[in-house]
């Protein structure tokens, strides 16, 4: 069903005699995808659709190019509504117009297909598992900014995933072997001089634009005999590029088509400043914008600019913040967005919580951005930018150990666009502090949001610009967060030098608040390195120190530590008090990983202590809290209590599949230092129960499954 941009009820008339059963319709739900829904119907483009549909068909990776404004991405994006029921495992798009570091572009892949950020295991692995066995096609949109990541991520994926299919649009081609290349042309256009009837003029495409975007802000709009030709001749001046058509026809809502020719005869060829090496059509197009800003107020026209520096959209108060700090423009913040959607200059998109976010299309915010650099207010806004992100993060920072965890993680994942561009901008102009200070605010995001590896690289790359090397309480804080980080991957070494200079700076300025958190990080270094009596000191004082503060969370990980340290000495029995008392605080706080962290550890307690009932209670508790926070690691923990379970009653093939399931994701997920304190060689015993043939036969089935399907196989009772 095509074309429909929102849920619409279907009817069905029935007449006695007819055929009266037919199948479900083919809609978008059909298959798996996540392409957002369309505010305004497509309009033609029919044979441009039909050939890079048989492009895809004989082709793996299609590229969608041509200039910004063209319409490549709602192009592309059509073509993948219609190709959907061709792939099994579905249809996914990866807007790419916020990323500009190549390296980015795996972890928003990543998180437009929903796959977490896996400790130990690189994102291009990761993405290669999840992808080698489906039939799938990504939609990559806006490649140009990052195009040298077409080598070093594209062709690595093709290569693994031989059911992928790959449609890129961007302005220059990805330049990759087997790459076809589809040039997007403009719409069609109505020759002026030949008019025939309307309805023969209405089905030119660029006219049919123009006139349907022109009845979106004028309702009683319709093509007559008087503007016809004017029409005609607007769309062919604007070369048929879709959004220089749209942005003149919103001023139809002042102009009539008439009129709005006249101006564009006068200032179209006024528009050339520093035009003269580009394109016609990539002119016509600066042109047309240039003329949308000129006809904004001065007021209008500083909000404009200045909101350029928002990537992938604000909320209101952001806007306030950073675009009209305490009413500067001498403009109501919300009048002058009015104007700016009303110009198509901004968009307005509603967030599930009914707040609307406000965003500009990336041809615009270049242009935009190009504003704000000549008028000299560029620094000044980017400071307010950078400072604007990081009160988000600190205003979420605390709660994310809270019952709003999961809610607040995916907020701060809408404004992830936002806090790269601002550590990005702290790391090029040397503005260590402000870097730091965001960068080590959203610690648990990078965690819960599955972006640890990318939080260690902006820390990393931060502590070691040259404003950041004085011993300093926030130094200390970044290296203290880097640590934290860097324990979900296994990086030891660095892992323990982090923690330990934190530690030092601490104890040299009396922080003790940093001293504490800091300790309790070290004290973690020194046990994934057999450290084990430094590491109770460590950690026995980190609690001390924390218990005095009154800082509860701190004391419930610090619990947790002990707790595992406990274990690791072989002592379940003095673990298990420990483990309790961190989970009572952390229900006390609502804080839903760090509970399943509690209740799987105590279930390790009860299965060491031979309570195996109330063991496999708690392991199944913790592995649906796992699943439901699409926590990897916590999962792996679990499949290989459940495979230890089967095992102990004699379920060898059950244990098997489950320990296969569990060791696929050891490859994306590594080892903990839990799981070493708990691990028998449950696989090798519940083989020597086995045909070795047979035993190998589990393994791999375990290993092919779904981690959802592999939950799901763990929870049922029997073998």
């Amino acid at each position: 069903m095509r074309d429909l941009t929102q849920p619409e009820r279907l009817y069905q008339v029935v007449i006695e005699g007819l055929e009266q059963e037919f199948p479900p319709p083919r809609t978008l739900e059909a298959r798996p995808n996540n392409l957002p829904a369309q505010l305004t119907r497509f309009i033609g483009r029919g044979e441009e659709i039909a050939r890079i549909r048989q492009l895809l068909a004989s082709h793996r990776l299609v590229t969608l190019t041509g200039p910004g404004g063209t319409g490549k991405t709602r192009l592309g994006l059509q073509v993948a509504s219609e190709a959907l029921t061709d792939f099994e495992e579905g249809v996914f798009f990866v807007d790419l117009s916020a990323v500009t570091l190549p390296e980015l572009v795996p972890a928003t892949i990543a998180s437009a297909l929903r796959l977490r950020e896996e400790p130990g295991r690189p994102l291009l692995d990761t993405l290669a598992g999840h992808l080698r066995d489906k039939e799938f096609l990504l939609v990559l949109d806006n490649f140009e900014q990052v195009v040298e990541a077409g080598e070093r991520l594209v062709a690595p994926l093709l290569l693994v995933a031989p059911g992928l299919k790959v449609l890129v649009t961007s302005r220059v081609p990805l330049h990759l072997h087997g790459e076809q290349q589809f040039p997007v042309p403009p719409l069609g256009l109505a020759d002026p001089r030949q008019l025939s009837d309307l309805g023969a003029l209405a089905r030119f495409e660029a006219v049919a634009l123009f006139a349907e975007r022109a009845a979106a802000v004028k309702a009683d709009f319709c093509l007559t005999d008087e503007n016809a030709a004017s029409v005609a001749e607007i769309t062919a001046r604007l070369d048929g590029l879709p959004l220089a058509i749209e942005l003149a026809a919103s001023r139809v809502k002042l102009l009539a088509p008439q009129a709005l020719l006249g101006r564009l005869e006068q200032r179209l060829p006024l528009l050339r400043a520093q035009e003269r090496n580009l394109p016609e059509r990539q002119r016509t197009l600066r042109r047309t914008i240039e003329w949308s800003y000129e006809l904004l107020d001065q007021a209008e026209q500083r909000m404009f600019r200045r909101l350029a520096v928002f990537v992938g959209g604000a909320d209101l108060q952001a806007v306030e913040a950073v675009a009209n700090p305490e009413g500067q423009l001498d403009l109501d913040t919300l009048d002058g967005l009015t104007s700016l959607v009303d110009n198509n200059l901004v968009r307005s998109v509603d967030t599930p919580e009914g707040e609307p976010r406000f965003s500009m299309l990336e041809t615009i915010r270049e242009y935009g951005l190009e504003r704000l650099a000549e008028s000299g207010e560029e620094p000044a806004v980017r400071r307010r930018h950078a400072e604007h992100a990081t009160r988000v993060a600190q205003q979420a920072s605390e709660a994310l150990s809270g019952p709003d965890q999961a809610k607040l993680t995916h907020s701060l994942e809408r404004d992830l666009d936002n806090f790269r561009s601002a550590l990005n901008w702290a790391l090029q102009t040397d503005e260590a502090e402000q870097g730091l200070q965001l960068a080590a605010t959203l610690r648990n995001f990078w965690r819960l949001g599955g972006h640890v590896r990318e939080g260690m690289r902006w820390l990393r790359e931060l502590i070691a610009l040259p404003g950041a090397t004085e011993p300093t309480p926030l130094r200390a804080r970044a290296l203290t967060t880097a640590a934290d980080l860097i324990s979900w991957v296994g990086e030891t070494e660095a892992y323990l030098r982090f923690a330990e200079e934190a530690v030092s700076i601490y104890r040299d300025l009396g922080d003790s608040r940093g001293l504490a958190d800091a300790l309790e990080e070290l004290g973690v270094a020194q046990m994934s390195v057999g450290r084990l009596e430094v590491a109770r000191a460590s950690l026995e004082e980190a609690k001390e120190r924390n218990v005095h503060l009154g800082n509860r969370q701190k004391v419930g990980e610090c619990n947790m530590t002990l707790g595992l340290l406990a274990l690791l000495e072989g002592r379940p029995g003095q673990a298990r008090p420990h483990f309790e008392d961190a989970w009572k605080i952390f229900t006390d706080l609502g804080d839903a990983w760090w509970i399943a962290f509690a209740q799987f550890s105590l279930g390790v307690v009860d299965r060491k202590e031979g309570d195996h009932p109330a063991a496999e209670k708690r392991f199944h508790a913790s592995l649906l809290a796992f699943r439901n926070l699409d926590n990897l690691m916590g999962i792996r923990w679990a499949l290989k209590a459940f495979a230890d379970l089967a095992l102990f009653r004699g379920q060898h093939e059950r244990a098997l599949r489950l320990v296969g399931a569990s060791d696929a994701l050891r490859e994306r997920v590594g080892e903990s230092v839990l799981e070493k304190a708990i691990r028998g060689d449950v696989g090798q015993t519940a083989r020597s129960y086995l045909e070795e043939a047979t035993g190998e036969g589990l393994y791999q089935e375990g290993q092919a499954m779904e981690f959802d399907d592999a939950v799901a196989y763990a929870l049922q009772q029997g073998t």
